[in-house]
């Protein structure tokens, strides 16, 4: 398929976009090519969940390192990781080829990520130093591959259309999809581990993982095939890292997002992490975990297919400052119930996935809201390094959640495996609460200065397309 670029016709609408052509982007995208889009991000949670989940126990269990230099070194890559994102943006906006900018990226890297991933999780005949090095370098490769397919994939939704509803909609569509991933990966992995390596944890974890990247790899190809970039930079634009920073720095709606994105991921990282500390030494019922993160999952998941049809009556900026406001309530709520109420627990656990389930397609889509405020303010557009320094600062967030929870732990004496002091195990209720809460209510406080609302969208939107009719 990739020598048919004459008959691609995603090369033909970019076209259109680029003469100044503003009807393209207008047009309404159709289900096929809503979906198509969406289904990708299943592929990238079988990386991302496999990480989140399973990496560290595969480091200290199968792979042979202690649990200290495993923390450690996942901490160091994200940080790492996290710096290397807005240089692919940089290099995702700079790309041009018949296929567009960002949909390229989508087969170019997939094979790269899939064998990075299997190195990953392959076990060689190493000792001390040596293996702790193809741990970091192999790791480190997985995750710079990763974000060079999911950096250009995140700024595919802001060029796909011009109206920010459809954006809405296809960022509600991708997240379901996403936690649909989540969910099938969780509950699969154990059992594929133990199926394909028949007795060989090691062989069956490496397996496992070209498995799951096998499928991803045909995902992204759907994607790739299935959907068209509409929405292209004014001609002649001039190519300047500088000044796309700059840019970024001086868009009052963007830092908002850029600040909000921090404060959110501490946030559900507080919850997310703690959660097994709670149900192992608060509720003396570690088990549960199993069907607690499913829970949230499901109703995340019906959440955020709800997202397109709150987005027609509500204003995205008020219907994100409502959505933190109920999860700081309803995290607070966590204070309160008793150890045996398990069935409130799980309700509060429902009950945040679906206030939080919105939230992921609807920043993404104020993302691509900021990179059309961008270029009407400045004539520049840059989406890919608009979605890749909101990345960036997810995993800031996601770095200082951990430190908090480290330095709660540190200083109310947590020891492992041991049952807790009254201190300890109220440290513990205080990170699924309170903590939480705080940040939430900070998510809050950040969204009263974000200055885009559905009319000056509009009113952005018609003066673009104004501006390229008459370039």
């Amino acid at each position: 398929m990739l020598t048919r670029g004459d008959a691609d016709p995603g090369s033909a609408t970019l076209g259109a976009a680029a003469r100044g052509d503003a009807r393209p982007a207008a047009t309404a995208l159709g289900w096929r090519e809503k979906l198509s889009y969406g289904v990708a991000d299943m592929g990238f949670n079988f990386f991302w969940t496999n990480v989140a989940t399973f990496l560290l126990i595969f480091y200290t269990d199968t792979f042979g390192i202690s649990a200290a230099a495993a923390a450690t070194l996942m901490s160091v890559i994200k940080i790492v990781n996290a710096f290397t994102d807005p240089m692919i943006g940089a290099a995702a906006d700079r790309t041009a080829t018949r296929f567009g900018k960002f949909r390229p990226y989508l087969v170019w890297m997939s094979i790269p990520l899939g064998a990075a991933a299997v190195l990953t999780y392959t076990t060689p005949d190493l000792e001390g130093d040596a293996k702790l090095a193809w741990a970091y370098g192999t790791y480190l490769m997985m995750m710079v591959c990763y974000t060079c397919v999911n950096i250009p994939y995140n700024a595919l939704s802001g060029v796909m259309s011009a109206d920010p509803q459809e954006r809405s909609t296809i960022n509600g569509l991708r997240f379901i999809f996403a936690f649909a991933g989540s969910t099938l990966v969780t509950a699969a992995t154990p059992s594929m581990v133990q199926w394909l390596g028949a007795g060989d944890e090691a062989r069956g974890w490496q397996l496992t993982m070209f498995a799951w990247s096998v499928a991803a790899a045909l995902l992204f190809l759907v994607t790739f095939l299935n959907t068209r970039e509409r929405v292209a930079p004014m001609p002649g634009q001039k190519s300047d890292v500088r000044r796309d920073i700059l840019d970024l720095m001086a868009n009052r709606p963007w830092m908002v997002l850029f600040v909000l994105a921090l404060v959110i991921m501490v946030t559900i990282t507080l919850r997310t992490t703690t959660a097994a500390y709670y149900f192992k030494y608060v509720v003396n019922r570690p088990e549960l975990m199993a069907s607690f993160v499913p829970t949230y999952m499901v109703a995340a998941a019906i959440g955020a297919a709800c997202t397109p049809l709150l987005t027609r009556f509500v204003d995205k900026r008020v219907l994100m400052i409502v959505l933190m406001s109920a999860t700081a309530i309803l995290s607070s709520a966590f204070f309160f119930i008793p150890p045996e109420r398990i069935d409130l627990m799980f309700a509060l656990q429902a009950g945040l996935g679906l206030v939080l389930g919105p939230k992921s397609p609807l920043a993404f889509s104020m993302y691509a809201d900021t990179a059309d405020y961008n270029e009407w303010r400045t004539g520049r557009r840059a989406t890919a390094m608009t979605f890749a320094a909101a990345t960036f600062s997810q995993k800031l967030g996601t770095a200082l959640a951990v430190a908090v929870i480290g330095s709660v732990f540190t200083a109310l004496g947590y020891v492992p495996n041991a049952a807790q002091s009254t201190g300890s195990q109220a440290g513990i209720v205080w990170l699924m609460s309170f903590v939480p809460a705080a940040f939430a209510l900070a998510a809050v406080l950040t969204m009263c200065f974000y200055n885009l609302d559905a009319k000056q969208l509009a009113r952005m939107q018609a003066e673009l397309a104004a501006r390229k009719a008459g370039a």
